[in-house]
């Protein structure tokens, strides 16, 4: 066989992505994605595609990074990947929904995720709210984070693919890691963003409605918090616990406690931990 020294192969377990050819699959047959671009590094894809928002860039435009060198997460926590383990993918988009419903968006986003990771990969996974994918022994395979600069939001996501357990934390685990094998990101790749296009445009048409869309009914099926024992960490270093009723319909947990129910935006809260019930 004749030499093969394209760049995409120079590493079988860690192959780049096509982006053109990404993007050509994307935007051929769309409602919403206008763009989709690889770059070899970024500081942060989320930082950049507000930057892009604040240039009147249009919704659509997706930003995907080989190596995010100063990503965040939730409350400002670092999160990093080696080059070419993960997917680390933003979105730009402009929903012409009430502001208060925009606190679905990660949900929505989480659960595109999961149907994708399944789907693509066959792993089942299920969403935590309010921002994490988790494999089915409580590890996480992904964050998201939605973020807000005028009428824009820029929804990043960050899923672990190849990454070894040695390159992990305990507390978390990547798709090839629960697969036993490789895992291709471009196909998990396309399947998220054509579901999180479907979820999308419905929400939207229902002008952010969570009933209507279908939204809260899907949500709840793939929610491993709801209706779990909870405890949850408060930014002033306080906890409460009781059991997560609902999400409401601004995106916010419903929590009973034994002084009442409580409800909370992701904002109010550091970390939601699920109990086990005791025996």
């Amino acid at each position: 066989m004749p030499e093969d020294s394209s760049p995409r192969w120079s590493d079988l377990g860690r192959p780049p992505l096509d982006g053109a050819a990404l993007e050509a699959a994307l935007t051929r047959d769309t409602g919403l994605w206008r763009s989709l671009t690889v770059v070899p590094e970024a500081g942060s894809t989320n930082a950049d595609l507000i930057a892009a928002a604040g240039r009147d860039e249009p919704e659509g435009a997706v930003l995907v990074a080989e190596h995010q060198v100063a990503g965040r997460g939730r409350l400002d926590r670092v999160w990093t990947s080696p080059p070419r383990a993960g997917l680390t993918v933003s979105v730009l988009l402009r929903p012409d929904v009430p502001a208060a419903r925009r606190g679905w968006l990660p949900l929505l986003t989480g659960v595109a995720l999961a149907e994708a990771v399944g789907e693509s990969t066959g792993v089942l996974a299920s969403v935590k709210w309010p921002n994490d994918l988790l494999a089915r022994d409580g590890r996480k395979l992904a964050g998201i984070l939605a973020e807000s600069s005028g009428g824009a939001v820029v929804v990043g996501t960050g899923l672990n693919v190849s990454s070894t357990a040695a390159e992990l934390p305990d507390t978390a685990t990547s798709l090839t890691e629960v697969t036993g094998g490789t895992v291709d990101r471009a196909p998990v790749l396309l399947a998220f963003l054509r579901a999180l296009e479907r979820r999308y445009l419905r929400w939207v048409e229902h002008l952010g409605d969570p009933v209507s869309s279908g939204l809260a009914a899907d949500y709840l099926r793939w929610s491993s918090t709801v209706g779990s024992e909870v405890r949850v960490e408060l930014p002033d270093g306080s906890a409460l616990e009781g059991v997560a009723e609902a999400v409401d319909w601004d995106g916010r947990l419903v929590v009973r406690t034994s002084a009442g129910v409580v409800e909370l935006a992701s904002g109010d809260v550091r970390h939601v931990r699920t109990r086990a019930p005791e025996a």
